[in-house]
């Protein structure tokens, strides 16, 4: 078997669960190891999957400690508690804090030569405690970041310009939370730029329908958490879809987050920008051009999860 192809992932909750299922589904990996404090819960999982490859893909499961990380190309972190009503966010970032103070020591010690992939909230502050914590090259500990955000922002302007997403190209950058900055001004269709093409098929991009998609993207975690509770479907596809690009070396370009030396005169941040990512992890993190207003908008973003992650001593 292809170590190389083997995945772990610690925190077998909603997220956990469905990145795992996900991954099967999408037959990515040869092995999959899904650690939790609950064994009994990550043994009912791999059950549940295993049922499923007979419908999708041959990979191997199970349910282990720490030590059975051992020789994963791949760990996923989905390991931590939820936001109670009423608390804080940065007394979330305080208990999670202590959970990955725990956790990260131990899956470093047997992979070693893994990458880290990063799905906790706050995502970003996580990533860069990850990063601190592992001791391990920045381009090796990613966080699932804005590649979401980005997906819902390509969907809607290609349902106004009644053409696929994937032949949209738009960014969503910075914290993977409220202070996220949409690059309206670079995004282009098939290399026109977007104002030009939405102009050209009748559909203007005005001020109101602006307005209608910043709203959309930022908050749409807010309105599936108030309808159901939790988001787990959009981000177990969406970190599947990581780990494919990571374990096959794909070098596709992902929003995905990640500490970067500086960003709008911030310096040490993780954030998420446009980066090309493979095997090694971040092979290369892009700068896309921007308008000033969007410039300010990513310091902005950069200094509050800067601040956030100073507060807690990392």
């Amino acid at each position: 078997m292809n170590t190389a192809l083997k995945i772990g992932i610690v925190g077998i909750g909603q997220v956990g669960s469905t990145t795992a299922y996900s991954l099967v589904l999408q037959g990515v990996g040869s092995e999959l190891v899904l650690v939790d404090q609950n064994r009994a819960l990550a043994e009912a999982h791999v059950m549940d999957i295993l049922h499923a490859t007979p419908f999708s893909h041959p990979v191997h499961l199970r349910s282990g400690d720490f030590s059975d990380l051992a020789g994963c190309g791949l760990v996923i972190i989905a390991a931590g508690v939820g936001q109670l009503p009423g608390e804080m966010r940065m007394q979330l970032l305080q208990r999670n804090a202590a959970i990955f103070a725990d956790i990260v020591p131990q899956i470093v010690r047997y992979a070693a030569d893994a990458i880290l992939l990063v799905a906790t909230n706050p995502l970003d502050v996580m990533t860069q405690i990850t990063h601190r914590l592992a001791g391990l090259p920045a381009g090796r500990v990613l966080g699932s970041g804005t590649i979401l955000d980005t997906a819902r922002f390509r969907a809607l302007l290609g349902e106004l310009c009644k053409v696929s997403p994937s032949s949209v190209h738009a960014y969503v950058l910075g914290e993977h939370g409220d202070s996220e900055v949409l690059l309206w001004s670079g995004a282009e269709i098939a290399g026109i730029p977007l104002e030009q093409f939405a102009a050209s098929c009748g559909c203007p991009l005005t001020a109101d329908f602006k307005k209608q998609v910043d709203e959309s993207v930022r908050r749409a975690a807010y309105r599936i958490i108030d309808g159901k509770g939790a988001t787990y479907y959009g981000i177990g596809a969406a970190l599947a879809r990581l780990s494919r690009c990571i374990l096959y070396d794909e070098r596709t370009v992902f929003t995905a987050c990640s500490v970067v030396p500086e960003v709008e005169g911030v310096t040490d941040v993780a954030l998420s920008l446009p980066l090309i990512i493979g095997q090694t992890g971040v092979q290369a993190t892009l700068r896309p051009p921007m308008n000033q207003d969007e410039r300010k908008a990513l310091h902005d973003s950069a200094l509050l999860i800067k601040r956030s992650a100073a507060s807690l001593g990392y």
